[in-house]
């Protein structure tokens, strides 16, 4: 039976499983969609070895950049973004498959973000510099608007430190995106450490969590009046992207 499956560690919630699963059903087609909680992404190797009929694989946290070295192709757009969420296997020589990435966190982040854009949502910071935040980073690009990163750790000539956000950088970015893995379930009053009382109802906050439905992040700018938003729109778009990937 063909597989398919999610990389990433951990595993604690997956909205991927049923939503694959569900889809081989309603289209009738026999596959199975398993989880895989690999510790590195060395074991990947080993994990296609055990799974010879393999058809693709989700990434999630944190191996979107570290996939990039075990592949063989890359979609144009996720090697401009420098991050892959998607693989593809090609079995056309049945002793070693083609492994080809894709980012489809681009396109579900660009159409769910898209209607609630408003001609003041030029700047934005996005928090965190992770493979999510990379497909983020060139969503916002495409879209011509200007992005800074903000860490914990800074390196390289846009990306700040959370100590620099101040009045006037949080004015000039209206849009603010939480790529962090900070406020999911389990740890739900965790949020990025960012000066929210210069938020505005000008500020646009979105969220790549999606459970809890409501992040402490966006509550935090819901509370200065932001317009708001979760990652589930995003998760489904992505999801229906690497459908038509892997059926294409």
């Amino acid at each position: 039976m063909k597989t398919y499956g999610l990389i990433g560690y951990p595993l604690s919630q997956s909205f991927s499983q049923k939503y694959f699963s569900n889809m081989f059903a309603e289209h009738a087609i026999e596959a199975r969609y398993l989880n895989f909680p690999i510790a590195s992404i060395d074991e990947l190797l080993q994990l296609i070895a055990h799974h010879p009929y393999i058809g693709g694989l989700n990434v999630t946290i944190p191996y979107k950049e570290k996939i990039i070295a075990y592949l063989d192709e890359m979609d144009p757009m996720a090697e401009e973004a420098g991050a892959v969420n998607v693989v593809k296997f090609d079995w056309s020589n049945p002793t070693k498959p083609k492994l080809i990435g894709f980012n489809t966190d681009i396109i579900g982040f660009t159409n769910s973000i898209k209607p609630l854009l408003k001609n003041h949502h030029k700047s934005a910071l996005i928090l965190g510099t992770g493979g999510a935040a990379k497909a983020v980073g060139f969503a916002l690009k495409k879209m011509g608007i200007t992005y800074q990163f903000v860490s914990r750790n800074p390196q390289g000539k846009n990306q700040i430190s959370y100590d620099m956000l101040d009045a006037a950088s949080i004015k000039l970015n209206t849009i603010i995106i939480n790529t962090t893995p900070l406020g999911m379930y389990g740890d739900m009053e965790a949020k990025p450490y960012i000066p929210y009382q210069y938020c505005s109802k000008e500020h646009l906050f979105f969220d790549l969590i999606y459970n809890p439905e409501v992040t402490a992040f966006l509550k935090a700018g819901q509370l200065q009046g932001a317009t708001i938003k979760n990652g589930l729109e995003m998760l489904h778009l992505q999801a229906e992207a690497a459908w038509d990937i892997w059926n294409k």
